[in-house]
């Protein structure tokens, strides 16, 4: 049986054909050269890569270098790798000898599936479209041939704001790992990088994250059980004092390949069926995985490869240092700056922070989208080229002009107001657009939209908000704040 070359992200049993296969791992310093990644993350991997060489033991061979291609030398034998997660990886490893590349495993609808899906489509892709498609083919949560509940989608009882006067959600804390001998060798070795030159972002702290199979199995089931419920109803609320709320925090789990996705959709279809988990819950859960994530994952390879380069708005402006370096102590803006700290603190924020915090106050900036993508793969624990390319440039920066979202994902300080408890007690108000007391989106909002009215295309979801611009008497002295405010922290 040839022997199966891991990547520090396809580390789960089901990247082998049997638990017998003889394995090669790889850990690369100079992947940590290359961009200052959160220092979580940085230990993520590490103990994860650490930990699946320990669970293997002799069955692996186990070979620290500098570079990959350094560590490859010292390999006789021929290999075989499944199809890695970037462009780059790719190109890499079907450059080399001996090495023999499979098909992709870790996600759910396969690359040839889901292209024969796309080119059937006429116009923009949807990711609607797509998670229907995918519901049928792969016969989740489907009576017959009808959606359980009669519904594809539960999405309008999934947007509630958080409960008023709470500080948190009524839902047990996610199960944390237990750090190890293996984590603090890690750690140990990161210290000694840092003072060797190597750069982090971040702070670190105790691992919150999986690293092994088993754990992330066993935080797979206690949130099925325990939090599943709550989730749907509040995924997309923002809370100051509770950054998980009632989030899996298995994103990581997943783009490490610790997790099956699909054996996590079943657990998810069973609570429903045998637990009486809500169905909205469910499928909201259900929707992320086979939906969302299969969808980014299949159009990152889908689009051409200069799709990463997009800028169809174009957003000229760097992202600055204090957004760089995660710098919330310069913020004032109650929501970027609590923001900011979670990722600081944690390496992670859910969904809505990300996309409507960190990503709409990028976007009314007009910050250049590869510098985002940068920003994003390497201050998130889940952060890899593939998830963050599409969501990105796609969703978040609405580079590509809607080839595959509706409308630009951006907001004023209203929406953050209704979502969360941000703006209780800031000094900015989200009423307010001019003046000392504008809030940073609101004014930031209205400014977007005059500075792109001219490039982003004409359609019915955005009609009565152009409409409303035309009417803004102060637009003008809007636009004029903005520019003075520039890339100051709010």
């Amino acid at each position: 049986m040839p022997r199966r070359w891991l990547f520090a992200d396809q580390l789960g049993p089901h990247f082998l054909d049997d638990r017998r296969q003889p394995v090669l791992l790889i850990e690369s310093k100079a992947v940590f050269r290359r961009r200052a990644f959160h220092r979580q993350k940085a230990h993520l991997v590490l103990s994860a890569l650490r930990h699946r060489a320990a669970e293997l033991g002799d069955q692996a061979i186990f070979l620290r270098a500098e570079t990959y291609r350094q560590a490859l030398r010292r390999v006789r034998e021929p290999l075989e790798v499944c199809h890695p997660t970037s462009r780059a990886a790719l190109e890499f490893v079907r450059g080399l000898d001996r090495v023999t590349v499979l098909p992709p495993r870790g996600f759910v609808t396969g690359l040839d599936e889901f292209a024969d899906w796309a080119d059937g489509r006429r116009g923009a892709l949807r990711m609607e479209t797509f998670y229907r498609f995918a519901r049928e083919h792969h016969r989740v949560l489907v009576d017959g041939d009808e959606p359980v509940g009669g519904r594809w989608s539960f999405d309008t009882e999934n947007r509630q704001p958080p409960p008023k006067g709470v500080e948190r959600l009524d839902v047990p804390p996610p199960a944390m790992p237990r750090e190890d001998d293996i984590d603090a060798e890690v750690r140990a070795d990161l210290d000694r990088w840092e003072r060797e030159g190597i750069r982090f972002v971040g702070r670190d702290g105790p691992r919150r994250f999986p690293v092994t199979s088993r754990e992330a199995q066993s935080r797979l089931r206690h949130f099925l059980k325990h939090r599943l419920p709550r989730f749907g109803p509040y995924e997309d609320a923002m809370l100051a004092g509770d950054p998980w709320l009632a989030h899996s925090l298995l994103s990581s789990s997943f783009n490490l390949g610790l997790l099956d996705p699909m054996a996590a959709i079943r657990g998810a279809e069973q609570a429903y069926r045998t637990q009486g988990v809500p169905l909205a819950s469910v499928e909201g859960f259900v929707r992320q995985i086979l939906g969302w994530r299969d969808f980014v994952w299949n159009l990152y390879w889908y689009f051409e490869p200069g799709y990463r380069r997009g800028n169809a708005l174009g957003a000229r402006g760097s992202v600055p240092t204090w957004f760089r370096d995660l710098d919330a102590d310069a913020v004032q803006a109650h929501c970027l700056s609590d923001v900011l700290a979670d990722l600081r603190d944690h390496g992670w924020v859910h969904h809505i922070p990300r996309l409507m915090v960190l990503g709409n106050y990028a976007l009314q900036r007009g910050w250049r989208p590869t510098e985002l993508v940068d920003f994003f793969h390497r201050s998130f624990v889940d952060g890899y080229d593939w998830v963050m390319t599409v969501n990105v440039v796609g969703m978040s920066q609405y580079a590509d002009l809607g080839r595959m979202s509706t409308k630009p994902y951006v907001a004023g300080g209203a929406y953050i107001n209704r979502m969360s408890d941000y703006c209780g007690g800031c000094r900015y108000d989200p009423k307010v657009r001019l003046g000392e007391r504008a809030c940073p989106f609101t004014a930031g909002y209205w400014s977007f939209l005059d500075r792109n009215r001219d490039r982003i295309p004409a359609n019915a979801r955005m009609a009565r908000t152009m409409a409303q611009l035309n009417r803004l008497g102060d637009v003008d002295a809007v636009r004029d704040q903005e520019k003075r405010r520039a890339s100051n922290p709010p």
